[in-house]
């Protein structure tokens, strides 16, 4: 462990094996890091902040500040990070509120400079958040994403499991996963087949893939006869993910190029 004297670390933090903490970072007393995490110079972690084993969190960024939400009551919540996460210059991640009690960050994600993640925002694994990108509170981002720079996501957003939202993209709608959004209002722009090629999907799941949304986003304006039609087609489990998406989407998602 190597902690520098000019550094601010209460007694009653619960620290790792092998952690360090540059000077002048602070480290309040709920504060739980993992194995093997670097802390760097300015970086401060509040009262419920929990993370994890071989992170990196860069000058600048604050870690579990209560939420900036006026129904906030001081309830104990948390903001935690997943093992082997960066999260660099000048993020802000806000604890929870009462809605899901944390604010949450998952595994080998990478959050470029001056992202702010708000209360109740939970991100899955290997998730990519480019540079300036805000989430307001109660979003949800599904593994293997992408967010270029300056996206801004409404509250209460689902984002889908390998989708790719271009930069500067005003997020107002879930946006289903395997797909690629831009334009203004957000649209669906194609398949995201670089990236899925690039995780192992085979040239048959991503046909099945573009099938599903030829239908959903190309032939059909209406979402509901568009379903109905996909239901019809032969099971897959893309198929399944995708439906069990939108179903689950009460407000509506994307528009597709038919609109």
């Amino acid at each position: 462990m190597s902690i520098s004297p000019l550094a601010s670390v209460h007694p009653d933090a619960k620290l790792g094996k092998d952690v360090t903490i540059e000077p002048f970072a602070t480290i309040y007393a709920d504060v739980q890091i993992g194995d093997g995490t670097w802390i760097g110079p300015n970086a401060v972690l509040m009262d419920g902040a929990r993370i994890g084993r071989k992170c990196r969190i860069f000058p600048g960024a604050v870690i579990g500040a209560i939420p900036q939400d006026l129904k906030f009551a001081g309830e104990s919540t948390t903001a935690e990070v997943g093992d082997g996460t960066t999260i660099r210059e000048c993020v802000t991640i806000n604890r929870g509120t009462a809605d899901r009690m944390k604010t949450a960050v998952g595994s080998n994600c990478l959050l470029m400079a001056y992202v702010h993640l708000a209360h109740d925002c939970i991100v899955g694994d290997h998730v990519v958040i480019a540079n300036s990108v805000n989430l307001a509170g109660h979003v949800t981002i599904d593994d293997w994403a992408i967010l270029e720079g300056n996206v801004a996501v409404q509250q209460f957003i689902h984002i889908g499991a390998h989708s790719f939202i271009a930069g500067a993209s005003l997020v107002r709608k879930n946006v289903p996963p395997f797909v690629k959004a831009a334009r203004e209002p957000l649209s669906y722009v194609g398949v995201n087949v670089v990236g899925l090629r690039r995780r192992g999907f085979t040239d048959e799941q991503i046909a099945r893939i573009e099938d599903i949304y030829r239908e959903i986003f190309v032939r059909n304006s209406n979402v509901e006869r568009a379903v109905q039609n996909v239901i019809a087609m032969p099971r897959s489990p893309e198929r399944g993910i995708i439906l069990d998406f939108i179903n689950n989407s009460p407000k509506g998602i994307m528009r597709g190029l038919a609109e």
